[in-house]
């Protein structure tokens, strides 16, 4: 169970020619409030870091995401506030995250009605036609449902 539940949260992940050898820039766009997530939105994040993989592709990127938002490791904190509430008033730290999910339920109306369309730009550079610009809604029961597994990213399929 995670408050984060329901929500749709904007993604730009960034792929450049040391991909897959390097792992793609990854940061939220949408507002964020998670103790592993800094201000300008990007991750704290071991896979994204110092444990990446040339085999990892963008659903296992995304799953680990899912698996952050889920369960939050207040000893690596990005943001210290949200760490703090997530240790010591986990009934504050719900309370500023549903707000979030709520924001994001709001950008969702204003927006495309597909959900598929709305919540993760996957940009990769034009010098590699390896996918064009992908829009993905991402829930915890649904990563494996999406189409966009099929098609698997810098050769790498899964």
């Amino acid at each position: 169970d995670t408050p984060f539940e329901d929500g749709t949260f904007k993604l730009l992940l960034q792929f450049d020619e040391t991909y897959p050898n390097k792992p793609p820039t990854v940061k939220f766009v949408s507002k964020m409030f998670h103790p592993n997530v800094y201000a300008n939105g990007e991750l704290c994040l071991d896979i994204l870091q110092n444990r990446w993989s040339p085999t990892y592709d963008v659903a296992a990127i995304l799953t680990s995401i899912q698996s952050l938002l889920h369960d939050p490791n207040p000893n690596s904190p990005a943001n210290a506030e949200a760490a703090n509430l997530y240790r010591e008033n986990k009934k504050e730290y719900t309370r500023r995250v549903r707000e979030i999910v709520e924001a994001s339920w709001e950008s969702r109306q204003q927006g495309p009605h597909n959900r598929v369309d709305e919540a993760i730009n996957i940009c990769v550079p034009s010098s590699e036609p390896l996918y064009h610009h992908r829009h993905l809604h991402v829930r915890p029961h649904h990563v494996h449902d999406h189409p966009w597994r099929e098609f698997g990213f810098g050769g790498h399929t899964r």
